[in-house]
């Protein structure tokens, strides 16, 4: 891959009084008019005090939930401008828009140093559609662009590959960086054993990442829904338990791949299993060998899968985990991630994890300080472990490419 452009790649004291024009991604849980986790306004801090110091006028972009093309008020990033401000104990101001007059008159009105927070780009249809004209007043707006939004790089949108097609001063943001420097040790010569954890409910988006890892890894640890598809691709009953049927084959296929190139694949050998989610009064665990009775259902990993999928986590020296190993949000589902999560903050490998509710367990086990690596983007790290290009990556290519 050719070299990545950065902030030092910028004439950063040239920027005095320009107008940057920085894709973020604050994409962030709001109820009651406020921010419900703002790990992503803080990763994005670095970036937007640098440009703040060296006298920028920053104008921050970003989307917001699934609008789809048109302003619904409970989308509005008005929330965030305020959640932001006191993250950068400095005023961040709001435009009602992000692209016009609204816009343009805010932009004009920012101070050197000052922010200001524009409207949900995903309110115009034309962002997600990349519409030439969208991008266009977009980057009308910017003497110079910088992206720093990994978790919207795997999109082809008007705000992150239109508008640096647009703009020739342009540059990767700190986190952005950081993302593509710690995500491309995984894929680079790992330390090894390497030991990828995947989870979560299904195997779709999780083929690519799994067949490209395969290359790379030692061990594959596989929990979650998505491993129920594998136990029926081995002739294991599953009952009532969340599968993708249209998947078997390819499981089976992957389980073969992964036994050819002599990486060892985890499965649980026992399951927790109850009538439903939300009857967790009738969970007991069986053994994956004697099936998941007619009308149960697996929602996680037993004791023993527990024990089992700890091991190869300790002795790693390189680990890649996405997604929970059951139900975690609903006790006493949550036993396996929360092992899972235990086990990944304390090893000393480098870690890397990705996926919200990946990043959600390792926080209500107090262990995300302890991890080497916690990406924002869990669509985007999952594609980038692929060896899939990243739209938003490519655009911001040293040689332009």
């Amino acid at each position: 891959m050719s070299r990545l452009l950065t902030l030092d790649d910028l004439d950063l004291g040239a920027l005095r009084g320009a107008r940057v024009l920085v894709r973020v991604d604050f994409n962030v849980p709001l109820a009651d008019g406020k921010v419900g986790d703002d790990t992503r306004l803080r990763e994005a801090l670095p970036t937007i005090d640098e440009l703040r110091r060296a006298g920028a006028r920053v104008l921050l972009a970003s989307h917001l939930g699934r609008p789809k093309g048109k302003a619904e008020p409970k989308y509005s990033l008005k929330p965030v401008a305020a959640a932001v401000a006191a993250l950068l104990g400095a005023p961040v101001e709001f435009a009602a828009h992000c692209v016009g007059e609204a816009a343009t008159s805010a932009a004009a009105a920012l101070p050197e140093g000052g922010v200001c927070l524009l409207e949900n780009l995903r309110f115009h249809a034309g962002e997600e559609k990349n519409e030439e004209a969208f991008a266009a007043a977009l980057a009308s707006l910017a003497d110079a662009y910088v992206d720093d939004a990994f978790g919207a790089a795997h999109r082809a949108h008007a705000s992150v590959v239109g508008v640096p097609q647009r703009v020739s001063r342009k540059a990767a943001g700190r986190l952005l960086v950081k993302e593509v420097e710690a995500l491309s040790r995984l894929l680079r010569d790992p330390a090894k054993p390497f030991a990828a954890i995947i989870g979560g409910a299904k195997i779709e988006g999780k083929i690519d990442t799994i067949d490209n890892l395969l290359e790379r890894i030692d061990e594959l640890v596989l929990g979650g829904g998505m491993a129920n598809t594998f136990l029926a691709a081995q002739g294991k009953k599953i009952g009532a338990s969340l599968h993708e049927a249209d998947k078997i084959p390819l499981a089976a296929q992957l389980l073969e791949k992964a036994k050819a190139r002599g990486v060892a694949v985890l499965l649980p050998v026992d399951v927790v299993i109850a009538d439903a989610i939300d009857k967790p009064d009738t969970a007991s665990e069986v053994s994956v060998d004697d099936g998941v009775p007619d009308g149960k259902m697996a929602l996680d990993v037993g004791s023993e899968s527990r024990r089992r999928f700890a091991a190869p986590i300790a002795a790693a020296k390189t680990v890649f985990w996405n997604g929970p190993m059951g139900v975690f949000e609903k006790p006493p589902f949550d036993a396996g991630t929360r092992t899972v999560a235990a086990a990944v903050g304390a090893s000393q490998a480098f870690t890397v994890i990705g996926g919200g509710e990946t990043v959600a367990a390792a926080k209500q086990v107090g262990v995300e300080d302890r991890i080497g690596h916690v990406s924002t983007g869990g669509g985007a790290s999952l594609e980038f472990l692929a060896g899939q290009t990243l739209p938003g990556v490519e655009a911001l290519q040293a040689d332009g490419a």
